[in-house]
This record gives structure tokens, sequence and C-alpha cells, in this order.
């Protein structure tokens, strides 16, 4: 997959099949645009993802976890354009002609019902179909994807998410939500505990669950492992400034300084919260583990 980011100045070479909007999670609903644009490959036409870069807004999936799960998709081109004032104040009529038509070639467009583009939002499927045979492209409207009567969003996940409901976010986005990032030293009162774990930093911009308990799975290197993951702030031993995602993996104990793990939220236990000793907060994350290994007993 080609990645086209940090410049307004991009151009394909041959006709495409474009989707386009912000892609935050791409979860279920995003899959069934995906899902079009990759049936044209059949037809000749390159696959293309064209997104605005926002900047660091807080997100359900971070621009190199986008990348990441778009590349297994095997797409051929993602756009990430900066959300320059030019384009900011760009009329519909103009962005169809001078983006789809001249810069990405496009010959066919996969879209949603609510899709809104151009300055103040003016441009909608209608304004693709109305200029699509002067542009020389096709318009599919696809309709929204939903789960338990309600569309499917980010909007959607993001409630969800907020109150800690990981299986449904789960079922919304098709996948398991996760973070990712580098296991970092922390105090060690794991180890000091007889239960050493992993401490990961999130990007300040990745949204994340309520502060707590959660049975998660963490890939390290292409192995899966099972466990319990607290994030929050370690009240019981001081306290942290900045909210960390702390893992104990059962039936793992290795050095993982420096490596990048992805661990991935399944269900939700309990809020965290301060205990008056270590003895009792180890007497606690013991009942946490027991509760997270029957969790994935029944998973």
């Amino acid at each position: 997959m080609e990645i086209i980011k940090h410049t307004t100045e991009f151009q394909t070479e041959e006709g495409t099949a474009v989707s386009l909007g912000k892609f935050d999670g791409l979860h279920q609903g995003h899959r069934l645009l995906i899902d079009r644009i990759l049936d044209k490959k059949q037809e000749g036409l390159a696959s293309l993802i064209f997104t605005f870069d926002f900047g660091e807004r807080p997100a359900l999936t971070l621009p190199e976890e986008r990348r990441e799960l778009l590349r297994r998709r095997q797409l051929d081109y993602l756009v990430e354009c900066p959300f320059v004032p030019a384009l900011a104040h760009m009329e519909p009529e103009d962005f169809v002609t001078k983006i789809l038509k001249e810069r990405l070639h496009a010959k066919y467009l996969a879209v949603g019902t609510d899709f809104r583009f151009g300055y103040q939002r003016r441009g909608d499927y209608r304004l693709l179909q109305q200029m699509s045979s002067s542009c020389g492209f096709q318009v599919e409207v696809v309709e929204k994807a939903c789960w338990k009567g309600r569309e499917i969003s980010s909007t959607y996940i993001r409630e969800e998410l907020k109150l800690g409901h990981m299986e449904q976010v789960n079922q919304l986005l098709g996948y398991a939500y996760s973070v990712t990032g580098e296991v970092l030293h922390g105090r060690q009162i794991g180890r000091t505990l007889g239960m050493p774990t992993t401490n990961v930093l999130p990007k300040e911009q990745k949204l994340l669950p309520p502060n707590g308990v959660y049975a998660t799975r963490t890939l390290i290197a292409g192995e899966v492992f099972e466990g319990i993951t607290n994030i929050g702030y370690k009240p019981t031993v001081g306290g942290e400034t900045r909210k960390g995602v702390e893992t104990y993996l059962f039936d793992l104990d290795r050095n993982l300084y420096g490596e990048i793990i992805q661990v991935q939220f399944y269900g939700y236990e309990r809020p965290e919260r301060r205990f008056p000793s270590l003895e009792a907060l180890k007497a606690q994350i013991e009942s946490d583990v027991a509760w997270g290994r029957e969790f994935f007993s029944f998973l």
C-alpha cells in the first residue's frame, strides 16, 4: 500500500476506485465501503482511501493504527491530506473536479448516505451523482451498517467505549479495540508482588475506556497471551501523572522492555481504586486474575 501524507501535491497515474471520509475506528460500516472499492480491482481500478489529516485530535484509531489495518486489507493507496485552509474553503464542485477527477483520476466512488464534503459541508452524494457523467465516474451510495437497530458510527463506538462496554465496542468495530506501544520501565511494584507487569503509555490523543481492570489479550511478536490490564494512574503506589496501561500476562514472565506490544481489550471487571496496603493490592490482583482466567474460559 502506498501512503501519501504531509502533502497536498498528490497525484495518481491510474484510474481509481475511491472512498472518502474520516475512517476513525475503521468499523463495520467502513468495511462495507472498503469492500466496494476493493471489488473494483477486478475492473482494473486501484483502490484508494482519501481522508484528511486533522492533526492530533482524540481518535479511536491513531494514524499508524489505521494504516496497519488498511494495509492488511491490501489497499493500493491511502491519502492522508493535510486539512489546510485552501482545502477547508474549497467549494465542493471544485473538490470534485480538481481533486477527484484531475488528481485521483476517480472512476468509481463509494460513499455513505451521510457523506458531506467541501466548504461548510455543502457537498453530498447527490452532488457527486449530478457531476458523475461530466467527470467520468460512477457513484455508489452505500447504506449504513446497523447493530441492534442503530446505525454503526464512530460516535456510537465512542459512546460505548466511554462506558467501558468493550464487548459492544468490539462488535461494532469487527475486531478487538487495542492500544499499541513500547514496553517501558515502571516502578516494578508488580515484580515485588510476584506479578511482573508490562507498562505502556499510549499517545494522549488515543481514546481509552474508563480507568479500571479489563480482560485483555496481548500480541507480542506474533504470539498472543491472555492477561488482565489496569488503565489508570496506580493510586495505591503513589500515583502517576499520566494515564498508563499496565498488563499482567498469565503465562509469560520474560524481559519485554523495549518491545512493541498490542494490548487488546475484551471485557471490563471493575474501576481502578486505591488500596490501603500492598498486601491488599496483591489480594485484589489475585482475584482479578481468577476473574480474567474465567472470562477467557467462556470466550
